[in-house]
């Protein structure tokens, strides 16, 4: 049964995006997915109950994809071109269209473990974009290879231990990041056990109160980060930095942190 924090932020990416459009219409797609669910509830049984880690089941893949949306829609309108279609393999919604793929599947990995998810999840991602682009897509190969492609890039190199080239990819690392806000970590904490690996995670993303992202006043995108306390500097420096430092994007994002009622510190 979906929680009313998945049907919200369902409902804000539906907002984000033109009703009828080739991306909406995935994004519906995506959204009512049952294996995609099933697998997302149960990577989220594996991260939470088995490895005592924040979420990264539906919620977090559906608030991804929101962030990366409000982050290509920035980088269009400052006029910057995506991979796709500065390639001339397609358009801008062709571009939108593999970030939502990516930022829908790139956990699914988490269902049998965190070791090299990004791999496993590829495994197990393939075969369920390929049945949704033929669904969606089925006269345009063309077109299909060219967004489950890009997905591709952006799935294996999310945890930014690979490099990415398409702008498409070093934004889903990007928008990864940036979901870090304190409810991501509401379950986990709710959950009483003995300290252990992962701890850090839950408590430092429980102190971020607000991320936002706009537009820049040097860059394109601005990433603003507003937190409780000092733990919450770890989700800046040692998961955010790290991901926005390995895109392909990094140029035209900016980040802004600080402890509330504080002067924010500018990293980028």
């Amino acid at each position: 049964m979906k929680s009313q924090k998945e049907h919200s932020v369902s409902k804000q990416l539906l907002g984000l995006l033109e009703k009828g459009s080739d991306s909406y219409r995935l994004a519906q797609m995506l959204l009512e997915d049952e294996e995609i669910e099933a697998l997302q509830e149960y990577g989220n049984t594996v991260s939470i109950k088995r490895l005592n880690y924040n979420d990264h089941g539906p919620v977090h893949m559906r608030q991804v994809a929101c962030n990366g949306v409000k982050m290509l829609s920035l980088l269009r309108e400052a006029e910057v071109p995506t991979s796709i279609v500065n390639e001339n393999s397609g358009t801008y919604e062709d571009s939108l269209c593999a970030l939502l793929l990516a930022s829908f599947v790139h956990d699914l990995g988490m269902s049998v473990s965190r070791t090299e998810h990004e791999l496993t999840g590829l495994i197990i991602a393939r075969p369920i974009m390929d049945r949704i682009l033929k669904a969606l897509f089925p006269e345009e190969m063309g077109r299909r290879i060219a967004i489950i492609s890009v997905a591709t890039e952006g799935v294996l190199g999310h945890m930014a231990s690979r490099k990415v080239y398409s702008i498409e990819a070093g934004l889903l690392l990007v928008a990864d990041g940036c979901d870090m806000e304190k409810g991501r970590a509401r379950i986990p904490l709710s959950i009483t056990t003995a300290p252990k690996t992962g701890d850090i995670h839950k408590y430092s993303a429980n102190s971020i109160e607000k991320v936002t992202i706009s537009k820049g006043e040097e860059h394109p995108i601005m990433i603003d980060v507003s937190m409780s306390s000092d733990v919450g500097f770890f989700q800046i420096e040692e998961v955010l930095l790290p991901k926005i430092m390995m895109s392909s994007a990094k140029e035209y994002v900016e980040v802004y942190a600080g402890v509330l009622g504080q002067p924010k510190k500018r990293y980028l």
